[in-house]
């Protein structure tokens, strides 16, 4: 297979409208609806935490991260994680994973949470989530609720709902 010109570049205001498009074509109207949207439509993303996937001019990838508690500990809430489908299962999101999360270490956080498959996300340190100890304030399959630590230890002891930081 031929190599694929990428770049990965920390998400700007410009990006938005296709971010959005982007959204909108992978993951549908039905988006709106998921828990982790919801927590997310109450704050901003961390915009020096999110980053795009560009082949050439053309966007073909995003990761954002947005600030949260889970009950009074500081985390990130990653996601969503987007590749056009004609670019998936070619490495792209996980560039944009290794990116985002030695981003968000290098940025001093500890703690990561998302709703997601453990099989592909524990390569990036995520694992299940102990049920009842985490909660978010919608259903959420609680076999998808996954975290990962930034820094040794950081879950220890954390246990609560996930909000939205303001």
């Amino acid at each position: 297979m031929t190599e694929l010109p990428l770049s990965i570049a920390v998400e700007t205001a410009t990006d938005d409208a296709a971010i959005e498009r982007l959204h909108e074509r992978t993951f549908g109207p039905g988006r709106f609806a998921r828990t982790a949207f919801r927590i997310r439509e109450q704050t901003v993303h961390e915009r020096a935490l999110s980053f795009t996937a560009r082949v050439g001019t053309m966007l073909v990838g995003s990761v954002r991260l947005t600030r949260v508690t889970i009950g009074t500990t500081p985390a990130l809430l990653l996601g969503p994680l987007t590749v056009e489908p004609p670019f998936q299962s070619v490495g792209i999101g996980a560039q944009l994973m290794e990116v985002a999360m030695e981003a968000a270490r290098a940025a001093g956080h500890r703690l990561v949470v998302l709703v997601g498959d453990e099989p592909y996300y524990s390569r990036f340190g995520f694992r299940r989530v102990p049920l009842g100890v985490v909660t978010l304030p919608g259903p959420v399959d609680p076999h998808r609720l996954l975290v990962a630590e930034l820094a040794e230890g950081a879950f220890a002891g954390v246990s609560g709902m996930v909000s939205a930081s303001r």
